[in-house]
């Protein structure tokens, strides 16, 4: 399979998803928009997943090359390809899929519990039915029509949810390594603005190990459930 990751800064990598999906023989190849790295043809891809970044979605005029990574997402649910975005690449999806990109009431920076939200869809990718997860967004999105949510937390409504078998969009990070939320904390220390939700950065970077492991397992669960759509 030919999956392709688009990547909006340096700081905002795959984490464990390139090494999660190059275990099962996966091609994986990673557009670097940032550098001007062009968004590929949905024909050469088979999943798509878009990261994170601390631009807007509503920032189009500033950010033209969004325009062409829409598209490209709007193509591959045509094509029912599969498609996860997480933190930005959550809020694309969302607006590709109709609905308004909005300030959520309190930024959400660090490490915070979700809890599974159980439907009425018995093949839904299902949550622990809590989950300390790393989150930094300062944005939120009313759920796609003809979505349905996956999860919630105590500052986010939507935190995750699930268009169809092969569309997901999680507004946190388990993706997240120790190395990755260093960059995270290193660009954003102008973002840690004190609030109900927003950790220092020692706190977030105290957290121990195990954290980590429970987030990289939860995301290598959630791999296995949305990769076979791409069969």
């Amino acid at each position: 399979m030919r999956f392709h990751i688009l990547q909006h800064v340096s700081y905002e990598g795959p984490g464990c998803i390139e090494g999660r999906l190059g275990q099962s023989g996966d091609s994986v190849l990673v557009s670097h928009l940032y550098e001007s790295d062009p968004v590929p043809d949905v024909s050469a891809v088979d999943g798509l997943i878009v990261m994170g970044g601390p631009m807007s979605v509503n920032d189009l005029d500033v950010f033209p090359w969004m325009r062409a990574e829409m598209d490209l997402i709007q193509d591959c649910i045509d094509a029912e390809k599969p498609v996860l975005g997480i933190c930005l690449g959550a809020q694309l999806i969302a607006r590709v899929l109709g609905s308004n990109v909005r300030r959520n009431n309190w930024p959400e920076i660090g490490w915070f519990p979700v809890h599974s939200v159980v439907s009425g869809a018995t093949d839904a990718f299902r949550f622990p039915d809590s989950l300390e997860v790393f989150h930094w967004h300062g944005e939120n999105f009313d759920l796609p029509a003809g979505s349905i949510r996956l999860a919630a937390s105590q500052a986010c409504e939507n935190p995750a949810f699930q268009f169809g078998k092969h569309v997901i969009g999680l507004q946190f990070h388990l993706e997240i390594t120790p190395d990755s939320l260093r960059g995270m904390v290193d660009h954003g220390r102008d973002e840690m603005i004190p609030g109900p939700f927003v950790q220092d950065a020692e706190r977030m970077l105290a957290e121990p190990a195990s954290a980590y492991e429970a987030s990289n397992d939860c995301m290598k669960c959630l791999l296995e459930y949305w990769r076979p759509a791409a069969s």
